[in-house]
């Protein structure tokens, strides 16, 4: 049981901002979910090692959100404390050639730190919606690069509530997966190591990426970015589009005509319409071509 009179005066005492029985559509990419009992906004590391150990203590279940990005909000809501890394706990620091960041700042804002600063090593992942924790925790990448290319150490709470350090050597970075995965260790900073570079030729490249993204992928429509991890000896879009399901819909989803590799909010999606699309879409791929899909968004429930 949640008493959210306590939990609200603890997040006082460490200067959290709750909202409680917020809707979860505001924070997900693809705008729909219900409530959850209370979200707050993390500030610090330290905090969230807190509010960590009181969920933890009082039997509370609790989930980490950042951009809601790669993450499906079930339409029941969430019965629960959403704890949102988000704009109160973004500071990015640049010292030499490395950039540090909190969990919550977004990994745009990371490349764009790092563009005006000199520093090469980001351009390609410029564009990637979500926050640089989770980009770290999936491993995100696009255009040949990934994250594990330039990420040297991270901070995260561990399941005692203490807050660790790891280097990258210990991370299991492949291809969408980190250490971080299915766990309840907690990312709370990330440290990245990047070469000198001209800004102008940085911006440019930034440039190049985001007009691909704006070109290929439906930018315009609610989603959660990729929808299907790559199956090895594939892509998930070659395999969806052979199958003919471009334009295939299950109430307000569908499977993007401009690239199918993307499911979309048509505008009145719920996320039993997605689920039900994707377990359509995986059927018929696997009945057609003997892949096996995986869905790449977490299901927040």
């Amino acid at each position: 049981m949640i008493n959210i009179a306590e939990l609200t005066k603890l997040c006082e005492e460490l200067g959290c901002r709750i909202t409680p029985e917020c809707s979860l559509s505001e924070y997900i990419t693809f705008r729909f979910g219900g409530p959850c009992r209370a979200l707050v906004s993390v500030n610090s590391a330290e905090s969230a090692a807190k509010l960590i150990e009181y969920m933890k203590t009082n039997g509370i279940k609790y989930g980490i959100l950042g951009r809601g990005s790669n993450v499906l909000a079930a339409d029941e809501g969430f019965d629960g404390v959403i704890l949102l890394f988000g704009s109160d706990f973004s500071q990015i620091e640049v010292k030499g050639n490395t950039i540090r960041c909190d969990a919550g700042a977004s990994l745009a804002s990371a490349c764009v730190h790092a563009q005006q600063n000199g520093l090469s090593g980001m351009e390609n992942l410029f564009g990637i919606p979500g926050t640089v924790g989770g980009a770290l925790y999936m491993n995100a990448g696009a255009y040949g690069s990934e994250m594990k290319d330039v990420v040297i150490s991270a901070e995260y709470i561990d399941e005692n509530c203490r807050i660790r350090s790891i280097s990258a050597k210990d991370m299991e970075l492949s291809y969408r997966h980190s250490v971080f995965s299915g766990t309840s260790n907690v990312i709370t900073s990330v440290t990245m190591q990047l070469t000198e570079g001209d800004p102008a030729e940085i911006k440019a490249r930034m440039n190049e990426c985001m007009s691909k993204r704006s070109s290929k992928q439906p930018l315009e429509y609610p989603s959660a970015g990729s929808t299907f991890k790559r199956p090895e000896g594939s892509y998930a879009s070659l395999l969806i589009e052979q199958c003919g399901l471009k334009g295939f819909s299950c109430g307000g989803a569908m499977v993007s005509e401009k690239h199918s590799g993307f499911v979309i909010n048509k505008g009145y999606a719920t996320c039993a319409d997605v689920l039900e699309l994707c377990e359509k879409v995986k059927a018929e791929v696997k009945e057609k071509t003997g892949y096996q899909l995986e869905l790449e968004p977490i299901i927040l429930r």
